[in-house]
């Protein structure tokens, strides 16, 4: 296995500092390791459309799944009134089974999360900004709390920051435990309050957002990248990777592997290269019979797409998606039916219930998928489920929840029908239509 734990800030710029994966790294031994430098070189030096144009040339995509581009999402925010109350959002409400990059982020390395809200702050000109946190994460509650305390101390956070004349607040809101406040809309209708459901659009949250307000909403890990890229410049940053993405993201693979877990790695790396060199391999016993690139809501590929790129445009080209990159190794002991069920179980159930198409279809699969599996299928039942997979797919829907929640199914179906097959009984009358 790779030697994963000898890091430099030229190439591992999220993890470098980390040196004890169980230690969280707080104020004093993250300013000896160039805390707050970015911060401090930002403020002194750079306006907010300087700072903007920065992320911007960097082309720093958003490490939450859609892998818009950064800088083109700030700059988006509106000017009309300059003095109007603007909201920087931290999206932490990681719930895409088989993740957990956020939570080690916010564990180990609070600090670096708060540096790049302020600097993203700073950038829109936003004065208040909430880490809309996922209310199971109870420890990283517990770590930001602490460093935000320490941050304030430090006058990194609150009135005159540094003496620069720039003023942010930060708060941390716990929700309720919804998957579908991944979706910005969504997740600012909760932080009111309101039903999490995901609203019209336009107008979009760059122009009328949190309480109607100018509001940018960022994944955790695409904040936590921001500090490096202001200190060390956008050049840099793009020189890290090994392909037309920039930069490096973290990556990993859980499941029946040796070594499972989450390494800092440059765009560009293959899926077997971190499988086998990182993850250790399969575990004795078990073979890969497929994969999830990016968590439950990426479409399933199989062991012949393993030497494929981590990056969004190739892991697209194959008919799925990066999503987070934290992919889900499936072995050949699993029943793909049964895997599944047990897929579109979780994301029927987490879903707001808005549209139609989404409401009815998921409960509807399945019901079928249920069948398949207890061997009572009729002739009929997978061509309804290609269906319902047609029916959710992207534009069908109020939003993007759908055609998430579907693209196992579509993949699954689409490489392992003879396992669907096997759970169609034909001593039951046929749906085919005749």
């Amino acid at each position: 296995m790779k030697n994963f734990f000898f890091k430099t800030e030229e190439t591992h710029p999220l993890t470098w500092r980390i040196v004890d994966y169980n230690k969280s790294i707080f104020i004093e031994e993250y300013e000896s390791k160039r805390g707050y430098s970015a911060l401090k070189f930002a403020l002194k030096n750079l306006s907010p459309n300087q700072v903007i144009n920065i992320i911007k040339d960097s082309k720093l995509r958003g490490r939450g799944g859609a892998g818009f581009l950064t800088g083109d999402k700030w700059s988006f925010i509106s000017k009309k009134n300059f003095l109007e109350n603007r909201y920087l959002l931290c999206n932490a409400d990681e719930m895409e089974p088989g993740t957990y990059k956020d939570r080690f982020l916010m564990e180990r390395l609070p600090h670096l999360l708060l540096e790049g809200i302020i600097l993203s702050a700073y950038a829109i000109q936003a004065s208040c900004s909430y880490i809309f946190l996922r209310e199971e994460y109870t420890l990283p509650k517990e770590v930001l709390e602490k460093a935000i305390l320490e941050a304030e101390n430090k006058n990194y956070i609150g009135k005159n920051i540094l003496h620069s004349g720039f003023d942010l607040k930060i708060f941390i809101h716990s929700g309720a435990g919804r998957y579908i406040c991944g979706e910005e809309t969504a997740l600012i209708n909760s932080l009111e309050g309101k039903r999490p459901i995901p609203r019209n659009k336009p107008p979009f949250p760059s122009q009328s957002g949190l309480w109607e307000k100018p509001t940018c909403v960022n994944n955790v890990e695409t904040l936590s990248n921001i500090p490096s890229i202001i200190i060390n410049g956008s050049g840099w940053y793009k020189n890290i990777s090994n392909n037309i993405d920039t930069g490096t993201k973290l990556m990993g693979f859980s499941g029946k592997v040796k070594n499972p877990g989450l390494w800092e790695m440059p765009f560009g790396i293959t899926a077997r290269e971190i499988l086998e060199d990182y993850a250790g391999g399969m575990q004795d016993g078990y073979q890969l019979k497929a994969w999830l690139p990016g968590g439950a809501g990426t479409g399933i590929l199989t062991n012949t797409h393993i030497d494929i790129s981590m990056d969004f445009n190739s892991i697209s080209s194959v008919g799925s998606r990066l999503g987070t990159a934290i992919s889900i190794a499936i072995d050949n002991k699993i029943n793909i039916v049964s895997l599944l069920l047990n897929i579109e179980t979780f994301f029927s159930r987490e879903s707001c219930g808005w549209c139609t198409p989404c409401r009815e279809g998921l409960p509807w699969s399945i019901k079928i998928l249920r069948d398949l599996k207890n061997k009572n299928g009729r002739l009929g039942d997978i061509e309804i489920l290609e269906e319902i997979c047609e029916n959710l797919s992207l534009g069908k829907t109020f939003c993007a929840f759908a055609p998430g929640a579907i693209s196992p199914l579509y993949n699954a179906i689409k490489y392992f029908r003879e396992e669907f097959d096997l759970g169609i009984n034909l001593s039951l009358p046929s749906l085919n239509k005749k």
